[in-house]
């Protein structure tokens, strides 16, 4: 039995569907995700960058253009680095706005798509496959106006739409192989038993599926997983001990900002209670009270206050 590289990591996920001869295995997959049929697809970026092993250079995505111009970004994420909601809509904008060239009209931009394939959970959501675009909210009741519409427009745009498949929630779940999702989502995430099964349910599965294998048996290939793995498991760790430190600079800071500001509160409150102590004295011996204000700088509300204490 091949000890198969997991499609999770995301140097397996785009060499294996960057690859020319795996488009229709792509196309597949693209359609259940998005639910459209698929004409065309052209893989944007199909190379392995160089520095794929740097763990300074990111995510690998796959950039695919459909149909009539659609982008669609892809990628897989392994380590949760707690800016999906941040990288996601940044992807998406880039690739909509690069759908036209300069001095090109607005109405040639093309829809811009992105999918997160997240191997955690990331969004408070109760669904495995969470569909977000730009919706309309509801309006405040004093800023309703009666246009006569029976049905309102929902969508501010049609053309930036987001994909996130959070995986531990998809095994939680544990579906049947019912529909075409569940089916390549197992080959992501389950046994050989439950790949084997959704490659023959699924005949582009089945595909995937030898093609993971075989790469699987490729000692070059092996090797450049665990450069990849490596890297990411580096960046995870640089990130805690950022963390890490930071909070503990924090403490220190918070610590030290605590002392200095206790002791100049302390300088001041002294001073204080020296000034009602002097004021005392002075209204003892009669002394004018616009003579006091003048010496001590107290207001005359503050000098009436420490008179009743007499």
């Amino acid at each position: 039995m091949v000890n198969k590289l997991p499609l999770t990591n995301d140097y397996v996920f785009k060499r294996i569907f960057g690859q020319e001869d795996n488009k229709s295995a792509l196309k597949d997959f693209l359609e259940c995700i998005l639910d459209v049929k698929i004409k065309n697809i052209k893989i944007n970026n199909p190379e392995i960058p160089k520095n794929y092993y740097d763990s300074k250079f990111g995510i690998l995505d796959l950039k695919v253009t459909l149909n009539d111009g659609i982008i669609v970004d892809v990628e897989m994420q392994m380590q949760n680095q707690n800016n999906v909601e941040q990288r996601m809509p940044y992807y998406m904008a880039s690739n909509y706005s690069n759908t036209i060239k300069e001095g090109e009209p607005y109405s040639q931009c093309k829809k811009s798509i992105v999918i997160s394939i997240l191997n955690f959970n990331y969004y408070k959501r109760n669904e495995y496959h969470s569909i977000a675009r730009m919706i309309f909210e509801k309006p405040k009741p004093e800023e309703v106006v009666n246009m006569g519409y029976k049905k309102e427009d929902r969508y501010a745009t049609k053309y930036l739409e987001m994909h996130i498949i959070d995986l531990p929630k998809f095994k939680k779940k544990n579906p049947e192989m019912h529909t075409k999702i569940a089916q390549w989502l197992w080959l992501f995430i389950g046994s050989d038993e439950q790949m084997e099964k959704a490659g023959n349910l699924n005949k582009e599965i089945k595909k995937i599926n030898k093609k993971l294998a075989s790469m699987s048996l490729s000692n070059e290939e092996r090797n450049n997983y665990e450069f990849r793995l490596k890297a990411i498991r580096d960046e995870a760790d640089a990130m805690e001990r950022a963390t890490k430190e930071g909070f503990s600079q924090g403490i220190k800071q918070g610590i030290e900002q605590g002392i200095e500001q206790g002791i100049e509160q302390g300088i001041e409150q002294g001073q204080k209670q020296e000034k009602k102590e002097i004021a005392k004295k002075m209204l003892k011996r009669n002394t004018n009270i616009e003579d006091i204000i003048e010496i001590l700088g107290l207001t005359k509300e503050e000098i009436e206050k420490i008179k009743k204490e007499i």
